[in-house]
């Protein structure tokens, strides 16, 4: 009790000692008439919101709030008066913070002169301010009565809802209503960063970005394989004297011939390859060297060595690296071709349907995180997409310009620094094939081509790099009901009838929320509507709940939904029903007809889940199919719900919202029903980015690492070091983790 109180309370006893316990029992036995008191402090009853209010036993008339009674006699009190509501006046409800904060009235307001009571401990009362102004609390004293408050407000808050798991109308809440995932509304949004915006390339169709891709495919194919035929005889030329393999006649004896004839066949390779060289070289003028550009480089760079390299005095009879390069140009050759190849595929895909799906990854969707949505619509932006540059290309134009800049200095230090300057085109052949990567080409294309050869079966098509660049961590997936079960999935079991109802009514009646209801059992209600020669009735004041869906039609008042749902609403069912999965109907609260439903899930959902979690996509169920919730999936189907998310009826009809915005940038586009296509175009987008980034980041590595090893041995002059053949088997094993890892990509 602050000290001011009790100066008022103590004013006049002499001495200006406190009352004793004897003396405050003795003044309060002299009042009332002999009852024993009741001790107990009754709690405020704070009627819930969204929860039956429970069973409170009555409150006793005249009991004031947060009083504490002394021991004795009860002295009579006045009543307490009653709160007004804050909103429509209704008794029970709780009243507004600012009436609820308000301070209570000291004992000299609104009391009696001789009653005496005390308030119950913690609460706040407004001291008299000395003479001369209030007194300003310290921070630490504003902070340690901010964190009082804050406890005394839990405690009068902790036990509003003791007993409300009692009430019968929770207990049947908790039996028939599925359990929902809340939604952490303070989750940080995932914000992507951004990116160096590129020129677009045109949106062509892509019926005609087909067209485009298959001219001249075969052609390059074969002249690919021709360079990589040729490399054949060029690295037997080149290891036989590291080998000792024979050589035939003339070859065997003549150095300058085997020197030359290398020069020879590395100038045919680069003749049947002169478009894959050109543009390579063609890249430095747009600002955009790349991998392609080193290899160009290096074919010419090789070229110009093996032809001046006698008249220079040779290297010890080392060979030039002409075979290295050769095979260089012949991946690279072959990687294009399949990137073309995968891109046609994709392009054939994309135009074989007239109204395809299309897939996004929103941001933010659910729960903070980014998510896969599916929804109909034309296929904006995928031919400029797939046009755009990949992924290897991309990393490649950060690194490559550094590489060649590299390779030009270290060349000019280990030949004119040194004072040689016979040596110039043999250290920039050097420095320039470590630098020209196996897998520069392969990176991308062997993985692309053999992901849409796949996804072009199952009817799914990904939208170039543009399309799998935001697939991170921590996405997830929205499946709706025909994602579960596409049409054909559902069938119509049998119909019963009950009361004097119409069959066309109950029919027209199912059939017309179904519809407004947007589940994809819309498609049996129709067709079931037909059969029976009944048409769509006019739905007023439709709301969709957990388990059913009310509206009011032609003055009638019908609820739809599972037996769950009709036990909640107090609609008597059958005695002994025993109907898994139906669609109960009634009408003015009486049971008009139940439908009979058979679900079979197809045998793709179940590996489609498991590769969705596995690659840490999670599944969020966006259903609007009452009867699919997770109990029914595991029960019936043994599905992994427990892995999965399943929102609130409010957020399901917000994330399966057909008319909900989307992302501009297009992930996959879907030709086919069903959950199989829906998955694998993400799962596959997603590996397809992983193994792309780490292929091209240990391309880069082992370039870096193939230039400053090809450095020290030119500026040391180790000619024996940086022979064909030691070079050939680093730049090999390199490529290795590209092949392997690449095939990792399809194995889902």
């Amino acid at each position: 009790m602050p000290k001011d109180r009790d100066d008022q309370l103590n004013k006049g006893h002499p001495d200006g000692e406190a009352f004793s316990l004897e003396e405050i029992l003795a003044e309060y036995k002299g009042r009332g008439g002999g009852e024993e008191m009741d001790n107990t402090i009754p709690l405020p009853v704070i009627p819930q919101k969204d929860l039956p209010r429970p069973h409170r036993p009555p409150r006793r008339e005249g009991a004031i709030d947060n009083v504490v009674d002394f021991p004795g006699k009860a002295a009579p009190r006045q009543p307490a008066p009653q709160e007004p509501e804050a909103g429509d006046g209704a008794p029970g409800a709780v009243s507004p913070p600012s009436a609820r904060n308000k301070p209570r009235p000291t004992p000299s307001e609104g009391k009696a002169p001789d009653e005496k009571v005390v308030d119950f401990p913690g609460e706040e009362e407004t001291a008299s301010a000395p003479p001369d102004g209030p007194e300003e609390e310290s921070p630490l004293q504003a902070g340690i009565n901010k964190l009082r408050r804050k406890a005394d407000d839990y405690a009068e808050h902790m036990f509003e809802e003791e007993g409300v798991e009692d009430d019968e109308d929770v207990r049947k809440a908790e039996k028939y209503l599925p359990g929902v995932d809340s939604e952490d509304v303070d989750a940080p949004m995932r914000r992507r960063r951004s990116r160096r915006a590129l020129p677009p390339a045109p949106d062509l169709p892509p019926a005609d970005l087909y067209k485009r891709y298959n001219r001249g495919l075969s052609f390059l194919r074969l002249r690919g394989v021709l360079v990589l035929l040729l490399a054949l005889p060029l690295l037997y030329l080149t290891l036989a004297p590291f080998f000792k393999f024979p050589l035939p006649g003339p070859l065997g004896e003549s150095y300058e011939l085997r020197v030359y004839t290398l020069a020879g066949m590395l100038g045919c390779a680069m003749l049947l390859g002169v478009d894959t060289f050109l543009a390579g070289l063609l890249r430095i003028f747009q600002l955009g060297i790349g991998m392609d550009t080193l290899v160009s480089l290096a074919c010419a760079a090789t070229l110009a060595d093996a032809l001046t390299m006698i008249s220079l005095g040779g290297r010890e009879e080392q060979m030039p690296y002409c075979a290295i390069s050769a095979l260089a140009l012949g991946l690279t050759m072959w990687g294009t071709y399949l990137k073309r190849r995968g891109s046609r595929s994709a392009c054939r895909t994309a135009a074989s349907a007239q109204e395809p799906y299309l897939v996004t990854l929103d941001e933010g969707k659910w729960n903070g995180r980014d998510a896969y949505a599916k929804w109909s619509g034309e296929p904006a932006g995928f031919g400029s997409q797939i046009q755009a540059p990949d992924g290897a290309q991309r990393i490649f134009r950060v690194t490559a310009p550094l590489l060649l800049i590299a390779a030009l200095l270290f060349s000019i230090t280990a030949s004119l620094g040194q004072k040689q300057p016979q040596h110039l085109l043999w250290c920039l052949s050097a420095t320039l094939t470590a630098a020209a990567s196996f897998s520069a080409a392969l990176c991308y294309g062997i993985p692309w081509n053999t992901l849409c050869q796949r996804l072009s079966k199952s009817g799914a098509a990904i939208a170039g790099w543009d399309g799998v660049v935001g697939t991170g961590g921590g996405a997830g997936i929205l499946l709706t009901d025909i994602d579960l079960f596409p049409p054909g999935s559902v069938s119509m079991n049998g119909i019963k009838v009950f009361g004097d109802f119409p069959v066309e009514k109950v029919v027209a009646c199912a059939a017309t929320l179904i519809r407004d209801s947007g589940c994809g059992l819309d498609k049996i209600f129709h067709d079931l509507l037909r059969s029976q020669g009944a048409i769509y009735r006019r739905s007023e004041h439709f709301a969709q709940y957990e388990g059913g869906m009310a509206a009011v039609i032609r003055g009638d008042q019908v609820l739809v939904g599972s037996a769950a749902f009709m036990h909640l609403m107090e609609i008597g069912l059958p005695q002994g029903l025993n109907v898994k999965n139906a669609v109960f109907c009634a009408i003015e609260g009486e049971l008009a007809g139940i439908f009979a439903l058979s679900y079979n899930l197809h045998g793709v959902v179940r590996p489609s889940l498991t590769a969705l979690i596995r690659n840490k996509v999670g599944p969020v169920l966006a259903t609007r199919d009452f009867n699919l919730i997770p109990a029914m999936l595991r029960q019936r189907f043994k599905l992994p719900v427990e892995k999965m998310e399943f929102p609130a009826i409010e957020r399901r009809l917000e994330l399966s919202d057909p008319d909900q915005e989307h992302s501009e940038v297009l992930s996959a586009v879907l030709c086919r029903e069903g959950l199989g296509p829906f998955s694998e175009a993400v799962v596959g987008g997603k590996r397809l980015r992983l193994a792309v980034r780490i292929t091209a980041g240990l391309a880069s590595a082992g370039s870096a690492v193939g230039v400053l090893l090809a450095f020290y041995l030119t500026f040391v002059g180790a000619y024996s070091s940086l022979s064909p053949a030691n070079l050939l088997i680093f730049m090999v094993m390199w490529l290795v983790p590209t092949l392997l890892i690449s095939g990792w990509v399809n194995r889902y």
